[in-house]
């Protein structure tokens, strides 16, 4: 593996512990206020996740009809603001009604929305932790506040990653066999999809799809973060 290579995979660890190391100063207290900030942060960031979902479809040129958002992470309220909103869900949230008119650019715009945030705020925010603060008692708050955002691609590993990647895989099956139906590895839940492969009677074209899917779902996770870090450059 290059040097390049093995600095973009050890770089989410590398900023995570130069975050830790910067407030060792705040003591237990400090990681006290962290996990206040990191859990009022994870349930205001999951309905804007979802939500980012739906506009990326949209923005895209496809069409929403169904967010589901669990009551507990707003569903409730968002349902009366939002036409499309429906409050529950087998999940924290789940965009089940969309159609992309089986244009992939759009599937992955769809897929692939919320990670903007993560490019944005998540990871500046959370490199911003280990760099020179006028008030370092903020270091607790915005290390807490920015890990759901920063980490989110690879939480999102075997949900939205493994979808996008999916996308990407089919599609290049189909090209090499134009009977391959593109629908068969795609998911946004990998652990389900491989249940009902299974029940299926998957055959090892199938695990082999998927576990291709899961590695450039992985490799785009770490790029994700990586483009993170370059917009981290740029912002003071």
């Amino acid at each position: 593996m290059s040097a390049r290579c093995r600095r973009l995979f050890a770089e989410p660890v590398r900023d995570y512990l130069a975050a830790l190391d910067a407030m060792r100063d705040r003591g237990v207290a400090g990681l006290v206020v962290a996990s206040v900030a990191f859990a009022l942060a994870w349930f205001v960031y999951v309905p804007i996740h979802e939500l980012f979902h739906a506009w990326g479809c949209l923005l895209a040129g496809g069409t929403v009809t169904r967010l589901e958002i669990a009551p507990e992470y707003g569903g409730a309220l968002l349902a009366r603001i939002v036409p499309f909103v429906v409050a529950g869900s087998a999940y924290a949230g789940q965009l089940t009604g969309f159609d992309t008119g089986g244009n992939d650019a759009i599937y992955l715009a769809t897929v692939l929305a919320p990670f903007l945030l993560t490019i944005l705020i998540g990871v500046p925010l959370l490199k911003r932790v280990a760099r020179p603060l006028a008030n370092p008692g903020w270091r607790p708050w915005l290390l807490g506040a920015s890990l759901p955002v920063a980490y989110a691609p690879f939480v999102s590993l075997p949900g939205d990653y493994y979808e996008a990647g999916a996308i990407l895989v089919s599609r290049a099956a189909q090209w090499a066999d134009p009977a391959h139906p593109l629908a068969r590895w795609r998911g946004d839940d990998v652990f389900k999809l491989a249940r009902e492969l299974s029940g299926a009677g998957a055959t090892g074209p199938d695990w082999l799809g998927m576990g291709a899917s899961l590695a450039v779902g992985i490799l785009l996770a770490f790029l994700t973060y990586h483009l993170g870090s370059r917009f981290a450059l740029h912002v003071r």
